[in-house]
């Protein structure tokens, strides 16, 4: 790939979408941010140099004109960052087939849609594609049947981008984020800091109870998972293919059957429960 690349990089309007294009921005590269929302796109077009594109990749003529926005504006595609996605849970039996196909579009087929409209650029440039997943693609939790199905689902979508196209030059690898102080998942723990009795605190103790088994002890920030990608995209990573990159804090090296020798885990509503500690 050229010293100075032009990378697409979808759901750039908050968390770890845009601090890729940020970083991507002062490395000197060309970025072209696509996202649902207008208004954060323009900031960061503002506040960066990027191309901003609001459009829903999960339409086929979006995605097209995506890539041809950036043909038009730069003449080539070196790279694209699949970070756009959603959360919805819900266990198997009570999951709604609205939710679930709202998944998989955004999750899952606009990322195949992006994909089919670069592809053919991606090889003139020998680019590079990188997959933000999730560890729920590794690893399930309680009510998490469609993200975690559609994030597995993007990790096996994009090595077979890295099987099927890397003899001619192209590299798809993907990296699975633990939790990252972003909107969505701050959402996540709003609700959490609800059910679990932690309205002193909020998010932020939300956070801390979340992570507090993690070997580091935190969530990530999103600058964190964007030097990962960064990466990924970069000449220096030219020999990784195929291969799933967990930036989670140690969350998957964890054995689930040790927590307690550690920790007190008791469920949650019981009168005499504790949090962990």
């Amino acid at each position: 790939m050229a010293d100075k690349r032009v990378v697409i990089v979808t759901g750039a309007g908050s968390g770890i979408g845009e601090a890729t294009a940020r970083l991507l921005s002062e490395g000197g590269h060309h970025v072209v941010a696509s996202g649902r929302r207008a208004e954060p796109l323009r900031r960061l077009a503002r506040e960066t140099g990027a191309l901003a594109y609001p459009s829903d990749v999960g339409e086929p003529d979006a995605a097209d004109g995506l890539v041809q926005a950036a043909l038009g504006a730069h003449g080539r595609v070196d790279g694209v960052v699949l970070n756009a996605g959603i959360g919805r849970g819900g266990a198997v039996g009570d999951l709604t087939l609205r939710d679930w196909d709202e998944v998989m579009r955004t999750n899952l087929t606009g990322p195949l849609l992006l994909l089919r409209a670069a592809i053919p650029h991606l090889l003139d440039s020998k680019g590079a594609v990188v997959a933000v997943a999730s560890v729920s693609a590794l690893r399930n939790g309680t009510s998490n049947a469609p993200y975690a199905t559609s994030k597995a689902a993007l990790l096996q979508l994009c090595r077979s981008v890295a099987v099927d196209y890397g003899r001619q030059g192209v590299r798809a690898n993907i990296v699975c984020p633990g939790w990252v102080r972003t909107e969505m998942a701050d959402r996540r723990m709003a609700r959490f800091a609800e059910e679990a009795d932690l309205r002193d605190g909020g998010v932020d103790a939300a956070y801390a109870e979340a992570t507090r088994p993690l070997p580091q002890g935190r969530p990530g920030e999103p600058r964190e998972i964007a030097e990962a990608i960064g990466w990924l995209l970069s000449p220096a990573a030219s020999y990784v293919n195929g291969a799933v990159l967990t930036v989670d804090g140690g969350a998957t090296a964890l054995d689930p059957g040790a927590l307690a020798f550690g920790f007190r885990i008791a469920p949650r509503g019981d009168e005499d429960s504790a949090a962990s500690r």
